[in-house]
């Protein structure tokens, strides 16, 4: 599957420079993009930089910041000297920030100016120099008078360890204190090879980054593996709202993108459905089975324009994908592909690309990696999967406890996700282990597929199905604002005295939400089996919690 001697960035990335010198690298939108040779000359220029900060083989050092081209330049940097990198999401707050520099006990940190305000009151007891990555100039420390200069060589030369930790990953976790990910650089490279073998990479593709870069997900398949092939990478200046990704997508015309199941779950639900549903004619196609595939893919056809018209993989993972979006995907013929992995990782453990998906299935296994289902249910074949392989994490940082529970003696990794395979091995994913309920009669109930069926349903934003005392019950975020809308087109004389009827206005939203909740449990429990049937629906009012691939942080509901 490749050619190094030593899966590690030292040897890796000279190679890659030399090889695809005159390539495009890394970019902004619309900007000039560096080649590999001047990516590769900054990355040097930085471990110069490095070693005059007296940063060592072995320190730990944080990287927190939005995703830009001095993000890979850093990362690489550290890699190739054999720092240890610690990749900090941009939305840990700054109790979460502070708890990852004190337990890794970093001693610098690389942080972009527009998160520079989430330093303030941190306590830092190990930190002895702060660089702003977007000019690397030390903006604390003592080695304040030290100037980057962007021609020095380094001095040493570094041949890391591929087996020794390397990166340390702080998943925010959707189970409250996030666990430092031990990663090594062979555990990154091999996985970054192990995708390509899904979907082979040119050196003419172009990937569009819209996750963040501390992800690992976005980390290995859409910085690593397109470095490894000469392929470039685009970045956003700012967040990836419609407004800035629309003409990003028309400018770039991107050959790939890495995203999680909300983004497309939200164009589907916020611009496809309500534009099908506007039309009389449309409307009528589509609530007829046979016609609705002509319906979606003709809005399809739209949506892969409004992408840029040019891609050939949208990567979708970090969660499991909506049952009715992917329907809709699948008519629209639209490049999609399922990638299914966890930190631990580094990421993935199965996937397809887009010639082969199936529906509501994920994939194979990636090549050179066990994966079984531990202590199947003997009638419907479903257990949690297990994994083995040369992209299994070196464990928990500091805490060998939690270690020996997710890793067997003999190297499985207890994913904490159940799944099973069909008979030509392919997995399928079920839901997290900890998030099933179990009935009164030892049911399974997979609280996962009742909140698919019931974020479906019109009005509703998102939802999650919990036990409160021995009831089934569903908490629902309804999208106010839309109904006010609705409502406001249905009385117009609300409009002449709005201030007036605010107050009776908003009894009427709240009437309105009452009988939905009631029709959305009569509609839940007409389709699902007797015992996933929902008892108590709660309206929250507030938008849940969410880590960073939009994962509802479920633990903080139960």
């Amino acid at each position: 599957m490749h050619t190094y001697h030593q899966l590690n960035f030292a040897t890796i990335i000279p190679d890659v420079v030399a090889k695809y010198a005159q390539n495009k690298a890394l970019g902004f939108v619309d900007e000039e993009a560096l080649t590999y040779a001047e990516m590769g000359s900054q990355i040097n220029a930085l471990m110069a930089f490095l070693e005059r900060l007296s940063i060592m083989p072995d320190d730990k050092v944080i990287l927190y910041s939005q995703n830009m081209p001095n993000w890979g330049i850093t990362y690489f940097a550290l890699q190739c000297m054999g720092v240890i990198v610690v990749p900090v999401l941009p939305d840990f707050n700054t109790h979460e920030l502070e708890n990852v520099v004190q337990h890794s006990e970093a001693k610098a940190i690389f942080i972009s100016e527009s998160l520079e305000y989430k330093l303030k009151g941190v306590q830092k007891d190990f930190v002895e120099t702060i660089i702003r990555i977007d000019n690397f100039k030390v903006i604390e420390g003592k080695n304040q008078d030290l100037n980057f200069d962007k021609n020095a060589q380094p001095e040493k030369t570094y041949q890391p360890d591929e087996n020794k930790l390397s990166i340390l990953l702080y998943t925010s976790g959707t189970t409250g204190d996030s666990k430092g990910v031990m990663l090594s650089q062979k555990n990154v490279i091999y996985n970054a090879l192990q995708g390509d073998q899904i979907q082979p990479i040119l050196e003419n593709d172009k990937f569009l980054s819209v996750l963040p870069l501390s992800h690992t997900y976005e980390n290995t398949l859409g910085l690593i593996l397109p470095i490894l092939k000469g392929a470039g990478v685009t970045y956003l200046r700012k967040p990836p709202t419609a407004a800035v990704l629309i003409p990003a997508m028309q400018s770039i015309k991107p050959g790939l993108m890495l995203t999680v199941p909300m983004i497309i779950e939200k164009v589907y639900r916020n611009s496809i459905l309500p534009k099908i549903k506007q039309k009389a004619f449309t409307r009528i196609l589509y609530n007829f089975k046979p016609t609705r595939k002509l319906v979606h893919r003709l809005a399809g056809k739209k949506l892969y324009q409004t992408f840029g018209g040019n891609l050939k993989f949208f990567g979708i993972g970090g969660a499991k994908l909506d049952a009715a979006v992917e329907r809709f995907l699948r008519d629209a013929k639209f490049p999609y592909a399922i990638g299914y992995g966890l930190t631990e990782t580094a990421p993935i453990l199965a996937g397809s690309n887009p010639s082969m998906t199936r529906y509501q299935a994920i994939g194979p296994k990636v090549v050179d990696c066990e994966l079984k289902i531990h202590n199947p249910d003997p009638i419907s074949g479903e257990g949690e999967i297990w994994g083995k392989g040369p992209n299994i994490m070196l464990g928990y940082y500091k805490n060998e406890a939690k270690t020996s529970e997710v890793l067997t003696e003999d190297g499985w990794f207890k994913t904490g996700d159940l799944g099973v395979f069909d008979k030509n091995g392919w997995l399928s994913h079920k839901g997290r282990l900890k998030n099933l309920i179990v009935g009164a009669n030892g049911e399974n109930i997979y609280p996962e597929e009742v909140e698919s069926l019931i974020n479906n349903f019109r009005h509703v934003i998102e939802s999650i199905v919990i036990e409160k005392k021995g009831k089934l019950t569903a908490l629902v975020h309804f999208n106010r604002e839309e109904l006010e809308l609705k409502l406001k087109e249905l009385k117009s004389d609300f409009n002449q005295r709005v201030d007036e009827k605010f107050g009776e206005m908003s009894q009427k939203v709240d009437e309105a939400i009452d009988e939905l909740a009631l029709e959305l449990q009569r509609y839940i429990n007409s389709r699902v089996n007797k015992f996933s049937r929902i008892q108590l629906i709660v309206v929250h009012t507030d938008p849940f919690q969410k880590t960073a691939t939009q994962k509802i942080k479920r633990h903080l509901y139960y």
